[in-house]
């Protein structure tokens, strides 16, 4: 997932001395980045936003974050949005994170997907805010492992995500072999490569895995139903009426019973909770009936 960025590293003394970021710049900042990703940037982000936006700024030549919101604004600015959001957010991930997920998605979950393949049906999972793949490529090991053969069967995990880096380090499917050791060790060995220090994600991995960029906040060009979707620790930087909003789309997506995986601190409220029911530690089914 990418997640706003909750510290940043104290610059070098006289780094950004020479850069004030007004109020009335930050609130123009604040508000782009809303619309533009659905964070919300509250007041005590100010001192962290400036730190992290100097080096865009000097990119630019900007004397100042007025100039820097000035070319956000105008059309050549659209290039810079994605730096914005990059700079100022920071991606926490690691594979097999909330074990728990993953062990109900395989007692629960493959089930339910093996009886949809056996019937010719196709199967779709999606990784929304998937950072860098660790959490697609998790849930792949956990479905093929379950699903001898699943890899040459109709079955796809799309993994999407904002930031375009991190979809090419997913794409590229290469980790440090301390952060791949985090997979239960038979999993790893059977479904990753060794090359030196790192570990290489299989052929098989990369065949069920597709990346895709994707802003949630913006419209879905996807017409198919998910059998389930991991959505965690994304949206706790959003606001809640658009959280609700994301639930209710997501709602939309999935399979009828198809299972909703959130992050460890998130939760359902307002009407949209009504669309699902728990069932378990942030796991949630999809109720009979929702749309």
């Amino acid at each position: 997932m990418t997640a706003l960025a909750r510290s940043a590293a104290t610059p070098a003394s006289g780094a950004t001395e020479q850069f004030v970021l007004s109020e009335r710049a930050f609130e123009a900042i604040r508000t782009i980045v809303h619309e533009t990703a659905g964070i919300s940037l509250s007041s005590s982000k100010q001192d962290l936003v400036r730190a992290r936006l100097v080096k865009r700024l000097r990119a630019h030549g900007c004397r100042s974050f007025e100039d820097y919101v000035a070319l956000l604004q105008k059309s050549e600015g659209d290039a810079e949005m994605g730096e914005l959001i990059r700079a100022i957010t920071t991606n926490v991930t690691h594979f097999n994170r909330e074990p728990h997920h993953f062990v109900h998605f395989r007692d629960v979950t493959v089930p339910v997907i093996k009886q949809a393949l056996d019937a010719n049906k196709p199967v779709r999972i999606w990784s929304a805010g998937c950072s860098d793949g660790r959490e697609a490529y998790t849930i792949a090991s956990f479905l093929l492992d379950a699903i001898p053969g699943a890899a040459n069967r109709n079955v796809r995990i799309l993994a999407t995500d904002i930031d375009t880096n991190m979809l090419r380090i997913g794409i590229a499917g290469r980790y440090p072999k301390a952060d791949a050791s985090k997979l239960p060790s038979e999993l790893l060995d059977k479904w990753f490569e060794k090359d030196g220090d790192s570990m290489v994600a299989g052929d098989a991995l990369r065949k069920v895995v597709a990346f895709r960029e994707l802003n949630l906040i913006a419209n879905w060009p996807m017409r198919q139903s998910y059998h389930a979707i991991f959505c965690r620790n994304v949206m706790i930087y959003f606001a809640q009426d658009l959280q609700a909003e994301l639930i209710t789309r997501f709602s939309s997506h999935l399979v009828p019973n198809g299972y909703l995986y959130l992050g460890h601190s998130e939760r359902l409220h307002g009407p949209a909770a009504k669309l699902f029911k728990p069932q378990g530690v942030t796991v949630y089914q999809k109720t009979a009936g929702a749309q």
